[in-house]
């Protein structure tokens, strides 16, 4: 189990991204996070891994403070959390094998990896994982000539390089299409479905019904709901996203 207690962030320069955020999230679960661009979503994900250390709070997965964690200890609660990019996060000019070896790094010895000497298990490990995506004919292609899609594909099969329990998906089909998006997402619950954890962050709430289990929704870095996807009515929709959006997306509430 996650448990966030009491979370806040306020950055360097007086922006407070997240104010006394608190929810638990069950192994196994599919939790979408919602709200509009600045509510603090990414801020949210990348303090649970600790790409961004909160200012107040904690932050226990499996009885392992991650906000109190350093050097060895968070090294190796991050192996089991994985992160999948909203701008993929790759590197463009080497190649898709090489992209997804880098998701080995936490069990790794670190010298042999920056000369690009990866044991033989983990490159049969890197090409199933592109298998599993769809990709695999894709593995000595140079990154940045793959499409958009396909570069999200990469950056699922890096992050199961880690064996991770809990993956953390910030915005994953925000540059998508609509078909993609869903090609996408169905990885994720995949994955899911055999029993990893999913936070996973998005804008569209047609994907939220498809896809989440349960939803807690940030504004202004306040957590204004929690609850099952079906829970959020013309009334929640307002109150999450606001006045301006209520006509504009109301359709899409009713419709789900």
């Amino acid at each position: 189990m996650l448990r966030v207690e009491h979370l806040t962030k306020v950055y360097p320069s007086g922006t407070v991204a997240l104010k006394d955020v608190s929810f638990t999230v069950a192994d196994g679960e599919f939790l979408v996070v919602i709200g509009l661009s600045g509510s603090g979503k990414s801020t949210l994900l990348r303090c649970i891994n600790r790409l961004i250390d909160p200012t107040e709070g904690r932050i226990v997965w499996d009885d392992a403070d991650i906000t109190q964690a350093s050097g060895a200890d968070l090294r190796r609660l991050r192996r089991h959390i994985g992160m999948v990019f909203q701008q993929f996060n790759l590197v463009k000019r080497s190649s898709v094998v090489t992209n997804v070896l880098s998701g080995r790094l936490g069990y790794a010895n670190l010298w042999l990896s920056l000369v690009g000497l990866w044991p033989k298990a983990d490159r049969e490990r890197a090409l199933r994982a592109l298998e599993r995506v769809g990709i695999a004919d894709k593995a000595h292609t140079r990154a940045d000539t793959l499409s958009g899609g396909q570069q999200q594909r990469v950056g699922i099969a890096r992050t199961l390089m880690q064996e991770p329990k809990l993956i953390l998906a910030d915005e994953p089909v925000a540059s998508l299409d609509p078909v993609l998006s869903h090609s996408i997402l169905q990885y994720l619950e995949q994955l899911n479905k055999e029993g990893i954890t999913v936070i996973c962050s998005l804008h569209f709430l047609d994907l939220v019904h498809r896809y989440a289990t349960r939803v807690i929704a940030l504004k202004d870095g306040l957590k204004v709901f929690e609850g099952l996807p079906n829970e959020i009515n013309r009334a929640k929709f307002k109150e999450i996203y606001g006045e301006e959006a209520q006509e504009v997306r109301a359709t899409t509430v009713e419709e789900g």
